[in-house]
């Protein structure tokens, strides 16, 4: 003991300085408590400078001896990753059993399975955080490597970016990596729920049993709550559900949550439930949970960057766009939308290509002499025309002064990325004469112009060159379609 002590003396921290940064610990500094004893935060002395940190008040009341205060002081000091928590330094004075730590702005885990305000970008992230963190523990490093043997929710600490660290070292385990049976004891400890149950059974411990640990963490995060209820543990109705594909049953859910996508949902689930094999061979090693946990949030953040460039459209489309998938927002922008109070209609193919029209309420149309104001430019399509291209949109009588929309702004709701130095001119002829093009419906279109731009202002005017009668003629809109 007396070497162990020698060996971290660096770390030591006088008993003063703790109940100074604890105001001589006081409740109101508490942050957080378990069966060790209660978690406070002050602030500590660092090369650096102050730093904030939390201070772990090791109860001897509850089974806190010197061996497991030591232990988590030798583990943390030597075994040092960036999802594993860091140690500041201890307190071994006055009776007391001080650890203290990084400080984790935003606690534990379990705190957070059902938060609204934590996308599944985020909750597949902190799950890939924490498997680094245990994957770095299972390295074989000459001829050793460490089992964590309690591995839950409540030891997955959160830092303020919501990077996860695995934390509690006070029950691992270092020994040989060639051995597959790591250890054989009758005092089996861990966590109810967490445990793996061949070493409950059989008092067998290998690196497998964190992997099951870990697997039911996964589940916890998929499903937005712990595993066990007033029932007892529930991860045996979470692997039948996986089993008989019925997880949306089990999906943590929120109006206030956007879906997990559904490749996401596949890989992550499909590895929380290998994690969870009876035999500890068709378990996966942390290095392949590390893997498919990463495939999972690259799809995952795929999905949130596609939601994230069509957001502008969601929050313009009336009515309100309702669905639970990209896959679902895709198709019913491939059917098309009614945007900016019905003056814009717009639709989105595979290429991410977009069509827009904008409706002849939004031209801006010219009165002209027979008429008093706009309102008497504009009729109700009737007969056939009702089925337009212009769902539910007005007309513009066409008349011998023709048609002329002026000051008309037209702005992209999905915009070109444009080089800086890319010249993108605008092609605005002042006089185009070009022959109508028939459409479906009755309808005939005429090319005004091509262009490649964020935003194009226009005046616009269509007028037969000889002036003839076209009354009868209807402008019903202009449509930007991709070349």
């Amino acid at each position: 003991m007396d070497s162990i002590m020698k060996e971290f003396e660096h770390l030591a921290v006088k008993l003063e300085e703790v109940k100074s940064a604890t105001d001589n610990f006081n409740d109101t500094k508490i942050i957080g408590k378990g069966g060790f004893g209660y978690v406070y935060e002050g602030e500590v002395s660092q090369p650096r400078g102050k730093t904030k940190a939390a201070f772990k008040r090791l109860d001897r009341k509850h089974g806190q001896g010197d061996p497991q205060f030591w232990k988590e002081v030798m583990m943390l000091s030597r075994y040092t990753h960036e999802n594993l928590i860091s140690l500041l330094g201890y307190c071994n004075e006055g009776g007391e059993m001080i650890l203290v730590y990084e400080h984790a702005s935003n606690g534990s885990l379990d705190r957070h399975l059902r938060s609204t305000t934590l996308t599944w970008t985020q909750r597949i992230r902190i799950c890939h955080d924490a498997a680094k963190g245990l994957c770095y523990l299972h390295e074989d490093r000459g001829n050793h490597r460490v089992l964590h043997r309690d591995i839950k929710c409540s030891n997955i600490l959160l830092d303020e970016n919501w990077k996860a660290k695995v934390s509690d070292m006070g029950l691992a385990k270092v020994g040989p990596a060639n051995q597959f049976t790591f250890l054989i004891t009758d005092n089996v400890v861990g966590t109810f729920g967490y445990i793996d149950p061949m070493y409950l059974r059989k008092g067998f411990l290998t690196k497998e049993s964190d992997v099951y640990s870990f697997g039911v963490v996964l589940f916890e995060v998929l499903c937005g709550r712990l595993c066990f209820d007033y029932s007892g543990n529930i991860v045996h109705i979470w692997k039948q559900r996986y089993e008989e594909n019925k997880l949306d049953e089990i999906v943590f859910k929120d109006d206030l949550v956007q879906a997990l996508d559904q490749s996401s949902l596949e890989v992550f689930s499909e590895i929380a439930f290998q994690c969870l094999q009876e035999s500890r061979e068709e378990r996966p090693l942390m290095a392949d949970v590390v893997e498919k946990l990463e495939i999972a949030l690259k799809s995952q953040e795929l999905v949130d960057l596609v939601q994230k460039e069509y957001e502008e459209i969601v929050k313009a489309a009336v009515p309100p766009l309702i669905y639970r998938s990209v896959e679902e927002l895709k198709v019913l922008l491939s059917k098309g939308v009614i945007l900016n109070g019905g003056k814009t209609w717009l639709s989105v193919n595979e290429k991410g290509e977009h069509t827009e029209r904008i409706y002849i309420e939004a031209c801006n149309p010219q009165v002209t002499y027979w008429s008093t104001n706009q309102e008497e430019l504009l009729t109700h399509p009737t007969g056939d025309i009702v089925n337009s291209r212009f769902p539910e949109g007005l007309c513009y009588n066409y008349d011998w002064g023709g048609f002329k929309a002026h000051a008309l702004t037209y702005t992209p709701v999905i915009g070109p990325k444009l080089d800086e130095n890319t010249q993108n001119p605008v092609t605005r002829p002042s006089k185009l004469n070009v022959v109508p093009q028939p459409r479906s419906g009755g309808w005939m279109e005429v090319k005004v112009s091509e262009f490649q731009t964020e935003t194009i202002s226009m005046h616009l005017r269509l007028q037969h060159p000889g002036k003839k009668d076209l009354s009868g003629l209807m402008v019903q809109g202009i449509e930007i379609i991709p070349i």
